[in-house]
């Protein structure tokens, strides 16, 4: 059986992932509420595998850092993240990672997804990785993308355009849910136009 693999990625409404340093949003664009947290606990619940890229660990582990003791952020979600056995796909980093549960899977994003979604008995989701997500969903690897839109549009600070290097594509709706009023959460089944 293989497992399924979710590209799991934040976005404002104009399709930014992040903002420049000129953006004082705060984290969440300073729109997350106790549904949102809720739900994103709920998604991470459970047995699974998360999947990311070298420069998404690399921010992660700046941002986040290797445990709650040695980060200023300590909440549920991000430490559930912290927690999580994670498979870190590279071609540059060397191991053993500093992130707890962190595997490092030397190789092409395609070949060492390909395996995982053959090997793995947990479904796998993937937290930004934007290029390695791009070219898993060009590969078909990518099963669900689910996007969650905070209310804001980020015009003038906007960073890393979360489909600005991808294919193109069609999506089929899955699943629509509204958290705390205002955010919403879109699950898409992709397919290569």
């Amino acid at each position: 059986m293989t497992a399924t693999y979710t590209f799991d990625i934040y976005s404002t409404l104009d399709g930014f992932g992040s903002y420049d340093e000129n953006g004082d949003w705060g984290g969440y664009w300073s729109k997350d509420g106790p549904e949102f947290l809720d739900r994103r606990i709920e998604l991470t619940s459970g047995d699974l595998r998360l999947v990311l890229g070298a420069n998404t660990y690399r921010q992660f582990l700046e941002v986040l850092g290797p445990s709650a003791e040695e980060s200023d952020i300590d909440d549920p979600v991000n430490n559930r993240l912290r927690e999580l056995p994670t498979s870190v796909v590279s071609t540059s980093l060397q191991g053993p990672l500093v992130w707890p549960n962190a595997t490092l899977e030397s190789g092409d994003a395609v070949g060492v997804v390909a395996r995982l979604k053959e090997e793995s008995d947990v479904p796998l989701r993937s937290q930004g990785s934007l290029s390695m997500n791009w070219s898993l969903m060009a590969a078909g690897l990518v099963d669900q993308v689910q996007v969650t839109i905070f209310p804001v549009v980020s015009g003038r600070t906007g960073a890393d355009p979360i489909f600005g290097g991808a294919a193109d594509f069609d999506l089929e709706l899955i699943e629509s849910r509204t958290l705390d009023g205002h955010t919403q959460e879109l699950t898409y089944r992709p397919t290569v136009h």
